[in-house]
């Protein structure tokens, strides 16, 4: 791929990372106004920090305005996980929350239910769209997501129970100055939006796949040039039709068993396929930056 062309990529990808970034500051803002502030709800991560500083300082001197709380709480995170993680990433998820901050100081949006729990729901399912959202571009929502994903590239494991964890010792702050009835609430919240994102944020989950074939050197060179993964081969026969056949298995991240599909098809269409989930892994595993 020439100069031009690799220009012309990265150009429509960063291009798609924005508007992935703002369709989720978009969404973050509207569920904060629309479904959480009517249920008196506490958001998650650095934004539900600053919504409670915002809280604790009210009608005190030095009061802390939440859109300011966001962006102070979050620069020196993105400072220190710049190098960690990737200095675009790092760029594109301060646009975040920067929009974020900017849309809820601008933007205006009315609420359209009076039951909490239904505020609840659909704001905790909504608040962890617009983090997946981010996530899919290739950007975050700062804050916690911030040390979440570092500790996750590192360990090669989903964090996000103890971002949970995180959130809940906020909620609790929260219950003690505000009242628990908002803070249990503000904890189921938490759980929906949190299960909303380890549900469809799946780059930490590994996969299994078991690859029977009768051309196993072209198969073996085409994934060896495309995938950084280890691979096994095992010879064997059909129990039916007595001929020979090649066995791989390798282990893969759940985002990449589509791509390696059709890779496998195009190179021997007769190829069978088998994928069973793999709960733990222990040795070497290679797993791709975050760009």
């Amino acid at each position: 791929m020439n100069v031009k062309a690799l220009g012309t990529k990265r150009i429509v990808k960063d291009a798609v990372t924005l508007c992935a970034v703002l369709a989720s500051s978009l969404l973050q803002t509207y569920t904060i106004q629309t479904f959480m502030t009517p249920a008196k709800l506490i958001s998650s991560g650095f934004t539900g920090v600053a919504q409670l500083l915002n809280m604790l300082t009210e009608g005190m001197p030095f009061h802390v305005d939440t859109p300011l709380a966001i962006i102070l709480l979050n620069v020196p995170v993105a400072l220190l996980c710049a190098r960690g993680i990737s200095p675009r990433f790092t760029l594109f998820s301060c646009i975040q929350f920067g929009c974020t901050s900017l849309f809820l100081k601008v933007l205006q949006f009315s609420p359209i239910l009076n039951d909490v729990i239904l505020n609840v729901a659909f704001g905790g399912f909504l608040y962890g769209l617009s983090v997946v959202v981010a996530l899919k571009g290739n950007a975050s929502t700062g804050g916690t997501d911030f040390v979440a994903l570092y500790f996750s590239n590192k360990f090669g494991k989903s964090l996000w129970q103890y971002v949970f964890i995180f959130n809940t010792v906020v909620v609790l702050i929260f219950g003690a100055s505000r009242g628990w009835i908002y803070a249990g609430y503000s904890i189921v919240f938490q759980f929906i939006s949190t299960k909303t994102i380890s549900t469809f944020h799946t780059r930490y989950e590994r996969l299994t796949m078991q690859i029977t074939t009768e051309r196993a050197e072209a198969l073996l060179r085409a994934y060896v040039a495309h995938y950084r993964h280890g691979v096994s081969c095992v010879d064997g026969y059909g129990g039916y039709s007595r001929r020979p056949f090649t066995v791989l298995t390798t282990v893969v991240s759940s985002y990449e068993v589509k791509e390696i599909i059709h890779l496998m098809k195009e190179v021997d269409p007769g190829v069978i396929i088998n994928i069973y989930r793999t709960e733990d892994f222990v040795g070497g595993f290679y797993q791709k930056p975050i760009e």
